[in-house]
């Protein structure tokens, strides 16, 4: 049979196509002040620039180390250590202590021989007094919907830029952290984030919308603590993790 070019393009172009498909929540609840829903697969995709990579910052005299590449002491049971590392494994995780205002650092990858493809295969996250989450995904060279890939705050803003390492190699989040406030039992100022990637600052003093959640719109409960501990998440992918450390921000003299 004599081969038909048409249909070989057109199956080329489905392939393609399928392989393209970013994946997403088009019937979403509307974000505000944005013409979009939350994890909206329509909203432009993140600019990708190139870094340096990993920015490794050594804790300073008054940090707080969460872990060494030794041992996993400040945290409940459930991950395991590997050639100095943290792997995601089994199930979250939480600091036995409590924070609110705060600076963080660590260093993330995920290793070479994993097959990522949107939310699935290199998804983990790191949750701010447990609730507010900064997504940590393998991003470079992975599509998903934009609100939802590395350094967004996840169902909320998606990064400035996509500055993701390339699978296998390191990457760094250096980030402040500030409670809501509350008064009367009211928000009066929401929580506010920033966040380094790579050296790169991909969120500048944003504010989160209400806790984090998945395929709903955020907001504030009536009560909210003044401090709670940090959970990294166990999305099912054994993202690994080295270097954190954490300063809890006082107040001037």
């Amino acid at each position: 049979m004599k081969p038909n070019p048409l249909l070989f393009l057109a199956l080329t172009m489905t392939a393609s196509n399928a392989q393209n498909k970013i994946h997403g929540y088009p019937d979403g609840p509307k974000l505000p002040g944005v013409p979009y829903v939350v994890h909206d697969p329509a909203r432009p995709q993140p600019r990708i620039i190139e870094t340096a990579g990993a920015v490794v910052v050594k804790p300073p005299s008054d940090a707080i180390v969460l872990f060494d590449g030794k041992s996993l002491d400040a945290w409940t049971p459930g991950w395991k250590i590997q050639d100095g590392s943290m792997v995601a494994a089994d199930r979250d995780i939480q600091s036995k202590q409590s924070f609110g205002a705060v600076q963080m650092h660590f260093e993330w990858r995920l290793p070479k021989d994993r097959k990522v493809d949107g939310q699935g295969g290199g998804n983990s996250g790191v949750f701010m007094m447990g609730l507010y989450e900064v997504q940590v995904l393998q991003s470079n060279n992975n599509k998903t919907y934009p609100d939802g890939q590395a350094g967004s705050l996840y169902g909320q803003l998606p990064p400035l830029v996509n500055a993701t390492s390339p699978q296998g190699d390191w990457n760094s989040y250096d980030i402040t952290f500030v409670p809501p406030v509350y008064e009367d039992g009211k928000v009066t100022t929401p929580a506010k984030i920033t966040i380094f990637h790579n050296g790169v600052c991909v969120q500048n003093g944003e504010s989160y919308l209400g806790p984090t959640e998945h395929r709903k719109l955020a907001s504030y409960p009536a009560k909210h603590p003044e401090t709670a501990p940090l959970k990294l998440q166990f999305h099912g992918d054994p993202m690994e993790y080295r270097n954190m450390w954490i300063r809890p921000l006082g107040k001037r003299d």
